[in-house]
């Protein structure tokens, strides 16, 4: 596998995810939380990649599939849900 691409998705990956983390922290509101964990979604994505493309970095490929999956539920949260999100 091509370096450069396994280095652009570790980077952009953990680049995303400390972004995202950062703007979920400030408590911003529903709207931009949500379009948070859409950057969350994008950086397990990268991870994912990153993860099960190069041969030493599985574990962080298996972790980001679960956080995939609990990104998820926090675009559906805050985006997609109508309901009123809990305090």
């Amino acid at each position: 596998m091509d370096q450069t691409l396994l280095t652009a998705l570790q980077y952009y990956g953990a680049g995303a995810a400390t972004v995202a983390a950062l703007v979920v922290s400030l408590n911003l509101g529903r709207r931009v939380t949500g379009w948070a964990f859409v950057l969350f979604v994008t950086s397990s994505i990268a991870l994912i990649g990153w993860g099960f493309l190069d041969k030493d970095s599985e574990g962080i490929g298996w972790q980001n599939v679960a956080m995939l999956a609990i990104n998820a539920v926090g675009v559906w949260r805050y985006l997609i849900s109508q309901h009123e999100v809990r305090a």
